[in-house]
C-alpha cells in the first residue's frame, strides 16, 4: 500500500505541478477573451460621443460644455426622448442657436434614441 501512496503522490504532484504552471497562461487567456470596457458601451453612445459631446453633458452626471445645450439625461423633462426619432432622420436643425444639422441613418437613430432612453434622469 506505501507504494501506491507513493506513486500517486508522484503522479498528483506532477498533476499539482502541471495545472499551477498552466493557471496563470489561462487567466490571461480569460482577460483577453473578455471585451474591454468600451466595447460594452452602447452604440448610441458612442453616436453622441461623437456628434454631440461638444456641446451636450452626454452621460449620467455633469455639465453641457455650451451653455445653452441641455444635458441628455435631462431631455424627458421636457418630452418624450422618442419625438426625437423624426428630427434626428429628417436632419435636426433644432436646439441651441448655433447647433450643427446633422442627419443620421435609421440604425443610427434608433441606437441614439436607446441609449438617450437609458440615461434619462428618472
Amino acid at each position: 500500500m506505501v507504494g501506491a501512496t507513493q506513486k500517486f503522490s508522484r503522479t498528483g504532484a506532477a498533476a499539482l505541478t502541471l495545472a499551477l504552471a498552466i493557471l496563470p497562461a489561462c487567466a490571461r487567456d480569460a482577460e483577453e477573451a473578455a471585451p474591454p470596457a468600451a466595447a460594452t458601451e452602447m452604440p448610441g453612445q458612442a453616436i453622441a460621443q461623437t456628434l454631440c459631446a461638444g456641446c451636450h453633458a452626454i452621460g449620467l452626471e455633469g455639465e453641457s460644455p455650451h451653455a445653452d445645450a441641455p444635458p441628455f439625461r435631462t431631455l424627458s423633462e421636457n418630452y418624450p426622448v422618442r419625438l426625437l426619432e423624426e428630427a434626428l432622420a429628417e436632419g435636426i436643425a433644432v436646439g441651441h442657436e448655433d447647433m450643427p444639422e446633422f442627419q443620421l441613418e435609421a440604425d443610427e437613430v434608433e441606437q441614439l434614441i436607446l441609449y438617450l432612453e437609458s440615461i434619462q434622469a428618472k
